[in-house]
């Protein structure tokens, strides 16, 4: 609830990378951080780690989560796994139990890409994946990302330095709220990510002719929002009956978005996200299909082209286990569920295996202020980070 206070003011949270309310977050979980015995450290993407030492020569563990918000975003999107993990360290610390490797705990600066059309730029940079090219990107304000770092105190010309070796790196274990409704269904507090699902965008170009609405026959109309409808309906009907597939049409636009005229171009955008790439890729391969049919049957010239695509990231199996086992223990049943929505677990994934543990969320609200996790699921959470960290043992090098 401090944390909620690192905002712009109004509704929920708003709080953007390298601005004031990034700042004051960093504080408060600088602070958390120290009371659990942890060194604190500030990377040049903007990352704070906490940092609590192995034996000499082991190699570490990473948890943690992003820091930023949406804009009118909720308390604990993001936030709360870096916040559970550091007392999870805290509870191991209080009860003097010692682990064979080292662990960081680490708050990324930009997750959601609300501010700057980038984003994962923290995981990205220890990964070794971050393109240095995204520096030149500029916010609302004209604000360049390399000017915005800078004045926060970061040198983004040496991010590169900080890339981590996967040799040195056990794995990463991300916290999350669930951003759905499963868990709840469920009734249970917590869940462990099978896989982060796998995206691709289409753009949709759908072209026919206008004419007057009351004197063109509607035999022989090319009008392009009819076809726009069917595709809407198909990819609609392709998430419904195709399992582990979510299928969205999000944003339509209409030319000449008059009451009185057979509209003339419609311009489309389709989403799939599946947890097996190949599931995706079957589903875009049949919308193209669709489109090329459809324009046959009702004389339209469609374009659909791939604009985006991100692989599905599995989570690592043995992780994934201890931490199944560890939920068990905690007294929850290890329900097992895909994200939808990409983490920063995914660019982690380039560097090390990952693992996901999902809390339930009430109504499986998030991006909204009345995003809530409870104290009890929460706890749940923190005693299955705990024990699934007592339980890994440091893979021989």
């Amino acid at each position: 609830m401090k944390l909620a206070t690192c905002s712009e003011p109004g509704p929920g949270v708003t709080r953007l990378p390298f601005t004031p309310q990034h700042r004051d977050a960093l504080d408060v979980l600088g602070k958390a951080m120290d009371r659990a015995g942890l060194s604190v450290s500030l990377d040049e993407a903007g990352t704070l780690i906490g940092r609590r030492d192995g034996p000499v020569g082991s190699k570490t563990l990473l948890m943690g989560s992003h820091q930023d918000s949406v804009r009118e975003g909720g308390a604990y999107d993001g936030i709360m796994g870096v916040v559970l993990p550091i007392l999870a360290l805290e509870k191991l610390r209080d009860d003097g139990h010692d682990l064979p490797f080292a662990v960081e705990i680490l708050a990324f600066a930009d997750e959601e890409g609300v501010r700057f059309p980038t984003a994962l730029i923290g995981s990205r940079a220890l990964a070794g994946t971050f393109d240095p090219s995204v520096l030149t990107m500029c916010d609302a304000g004209a604000i360049s990302l390399r000017k915005a770092m800078e004045s926060f105190g970061l040198h983004p010309d040496r991010i590169g330095a900080f890339a981590r070796g996967p040799d040195r790196v056990i794995g990463f274990l991300e916290t999350h709220i669930e951003q759905g409704p499963i868990l709840e269904h469920e009734d249970e507090a917590v869940g462990v990510v099978t896989a982060i699902c796998g995206i691709e965008r289409h753009q949709i170009e759908v072209t026919g002719e206008t004419g007057h609405a009351g004197t063109l026959p509607m035999a022989g109309r090319r009008d392009a929002l009819v076809g726009a409808a069917e595709i809407v309906a198909e990819v609609n009907r392709m998430g419904r009956e195709t399992a582990d597939l979510r299928a969205t049409v999000g944003a339509l636009t209409v030319a000449p978005n008059v009451v009185n005229a057979v509209p003339r171009h419609v311009r489309l955008t389709a989403e799939f996200r599946a947890p097996d790439d190949r599931i995706r890729e079957r589903a875009g391969e049949m919308l193209d299909h669709f489109a090329r049919d459809l324009a046959v049957r009702q004389n339209l010239d469609i374009d659909c082209t791939r604009t985006y695509f991100q692989v599905a990231q599995p989570c690592d199996g043995t992780l994934s286990a201890r931490l199944a086992e560890a939920a068990q223990k905690a007294g929850a049943r290890a329900v097992a569920l895909p994200s939808g929505a990409t983490h920063d677990a995914s660019a982690m994934a380039d560097l090390c295996p990952i693992a996901m543990l999902f809390v339930r969320c009430r109504a499986g609200i998030s991006h909204n202020p009345a995003e809530f996790a409870s104290p009890a699921d929460m706890a749940v959470a923190i005693a299955t980070l705990a024990g699934c960290l007592r339980s890994l043992q440091e893979p021989p090098a």
